[in-house]
Formats: C-alpha cells, structure tokens, sequence
C-alpha cells in the first residue's frame, strides 16, 4: 500500500465518521416533511441541494427512501422524480469510484466480505445486465451493489447506464407515495399505495422466483 493510498483511507474514515455524528445530532429524529421544509428554504437553489444531497448520501449513510419520499414531498412525483434519478445516479458513482481507487481491503472491512465477492462474481460475467437486474430487483442494498460493481471490472460507463435506467420504476414509486401525502386527497394517497406496492412487492417477487431458480440450478 502507498503513502498516498493510506492517507486517502485515513481521509475517507475521518469524512465517514465525522457525517455520521452530524447527522446523527442534526438529523436522528427528522422525518421526510421536515427534511422537505428544510430543502425548499433554498428557493430556487432547492433541486440542486436535495440532488447534491442524494450524491454525498452512500458516504453519509443517510437512508434512500426517506430522501425519495421526501423529493416526492418537496417536487411533486415527476420532477421528484427525475431529481432523485439524478442525485441516485451520481451517488452511486461517487461509491462505485470510492471503491475503485481504495481498492477492495477498506470496502470489505465496513462491508459483509460474502456478499461483495458473491456481487462481484456476477458482475464479472456482464456487467450491464447484471447490475440492471439488480437495481431493478433489490436482491441486494444499493449502495453495496455500487461499491462491488467499483471492486469488480464492469466498465464505469456501463454501470452508469444500468444504474440510471434500472432505479427508474422503484424512485418513481417512492416519489409518488411522497407527493400522494401532499395532496391529502384519500383517491390519490389510496392509487399511490396500490402503485408504491405493486413496484415494491413485484420485485420482490421475482427476485424470490430469481433465487428458487438459481438453487435448483
């Protein structure tokens, strides 16, 4: 290991422990609505803070749905939408290339050292597709998905892509249970329950059928 890869990991250690205190003394007992009146504060700068927000959560540790929801809140389901979409997009690539120039021993000491190789050993095989299906499926946690798929040789530009387009269904659902909540109209917050479940238990679903499969083989 060199001068400068121990001082990087002594860098990120110092960021990761010091946003955990934060948020945890500004933020432990802060709910979606009081995030989103905190982000519109901002005014015209809000999007680009609740994007900036989303970049920097895989470091911070900061739970992804209670951010979706709360774009959903704070946007409406499109816009929210498409801001989360971007902020999710470039956070995982900010843990895909944390991974990549730490090298796999940090990454495997905060994470469960089975399920990154057993992730890596997929995305070995393609790339693209494999990490598609897992942002479309959450067989695994977003975020070790982005770290693994850093350890392994999937090409940036395709883990990009796949990521964009795979978190597309789920971010939309959390967006529109967050915008049904501001409308207080019973049809609407109801429909976005149905369509909340229906994107969360599908997945689920397959990915159960996905594992049966994979054990009979």
């Amino acid at each position: 290991m060199t001068r400068q890869q121990k001082i990087m990991r002594i860098l990120l250690l110092i960021l990761i422990i010091s946003g955990l205190i934060w948020f945890s003394r500004a933020y432990l007992d802060i709910n979606p609505t009081d995030i989103k009146e905190w982000i519109l504060s901002f005014g015209m700068w809000a999007p680009i803070l609740y994007i900036l927000l989303y970049t920097i959560r895989p470091l911070i540790f900061f739970p992804a749905s209670v951010l979706s929801i709360t774009g959903g809140l704070a946007f409406g389901a499109w816009m929210g939408t498409i801001y989360t979409v971007i902020g999710a997009t470039l956070g995982a690539v900010v843990a895909f290339l944390v991974a990549r120039k730490l090298g796999s021993g940090l990454i495997k000491e905060k994470a469960n050292a089975g399920k990154v190789e057993q992730i890596q050993q997929q995305l070995e095989k393609n790339g693209f597709i494999y990490v598609l299906i897992f942002r479309l499926l959450p067989i695994f946690n977003f975020d070790l998905i982005s770290y693994a798929a850093g350890l392994s040789k999937v090409r940036l530009l395709s883990f990009f892509l796949a990521t964009l387009i795979g978190i597309i269904p789920g971010t939309f659902a959390y967006n529109f249970l967050g915008s049904s909540i501001v409308s207080k109209d019973p049809q609407i917050i109801i429909g976005a329950i149905v369509v909340f479940l229906v994107l969360t238990i599908v997945p689920w679903y397959l990915q159960k059928r996905w594992k049966a499969k994979k054990n009979l083989g």
